[in-house]
């Protein structure tokens, strides 16, 4: 990491000062700052990811460089535009894809890819997050006021989602349908659940699951805690290791458009989506 306040005798173009004091050569300087690992601290405006090389510099301009090549050189699965309702659009994050960016870039994550979608015409915020190794439907808002109304409904947990989960073990043995309603982290957590069928040949149990509070991996947590971890969970639980990744999709959000006032469910099972 790279952290250099400009002084009277600095290189004035942004490209020339990270490669100077950074060690770094311009080609991957540039490279690291389209991909968004470069950040301008101005005065006291907004700290803000930096990409256009030639941007002239002033005196007291803080620079930060957070620098991975290993980083800087993958190749992002690809997220599709599922719809586009003018205030907000629904998107599908496949597995391995960040909803945002890090300090370290954002060219892995979902907000970038929407931005670059757009062409960079529309603005683009986000309003709920998905674990980076789960997959499924994302809300991203393309105005302050739209992030605005749309967080407010997750606030008042008036947008239901529903997950598809693949859990080791059967979960049959605890009934068709059931709640985990164990504390997370010193808080109130509750999921519902409802099991599909089981696969004995991998002894996995595909489950539908619905969450009340929007607790840390709570899903993930949940099942783990109950004895049924995700099947490919990096984190939680033993025993289940999965080549094709972490077992969790978002399938369904539903909720009343703050815009039209019209009733919206979005489904990756049945779409386009019904009003």
């Amino acid at each position: 990491m790279l952290k250099k306040t400009v002084g009277p005798d600095d290189p004035e173009r942004a490209c020339d000062f990270v490669a100077l004091h950074g060690a770094l050569s311009k080609q991957k300087v540039k490279d690291a700052m389209n991909k968004g690992a470069l950040w301008l601290q101005r005065k006291k405006n907004k700290r803000r990811r930096l990409r256009r090389a030639a941007t002239v510099l002033k005196k007291g301009d803080v620079l930060e460089l957070y620098y991975d090549s290993a980083l800087l050189s993958r190749d992002p699965p690809r997220a599709c535009c599922l719809a586009d309702e003018a205030h907000y659009s629904i998107w599908y994050k496949p597995p391995g894809l960040l909803t945002q960016g890090t300090n370290f870039g954002d060219h892995c994550s979902l907000l970038r890819q929407a931005e670059l979608f757009f062409e960079l015409k529309r603005p683009v915020h986000p309003v709920h997050r998905l674990d980076r190794e789960a997959s499924g439907l994302v809300i991203l808002a393309h105005s302050g006021d739209a992030a605005g109304r749309l967080s407010r409904l997750f606030l008042a947990h008036e947008v239901v989602k529903r997950y598809e989960v693949v859990v080791v073990g059967d979960l049959r043995g605890h009934g068709a349908e059931g709640k985990i309603d164990l504390p997370l982290d010193g808080k109130d957590a509750l999921t519902e659940y409802w099991t599909e069928s089981y696969d004995a040949v991998s002894d996995t149990t595909i489950v539908h699951a619905a969450i009340r509070t929007g607790r840390l991996h709570q899903i993930r947590r949940h099942f783990c805690m109950i004895g049924f971890p995700v099947m490919g969970d990096p984190r939680y639980g033993k025993g289940n290791k999965n080549s094709e990744g972490m077992k969790v999709n978002a399938i369904l959000l539903k909720f009343r458009s703050p815009f039209s006032g019209k009733s919206m469910t979005y489904d990756l099972r049945d779409y386009p989506p019904s009003q």
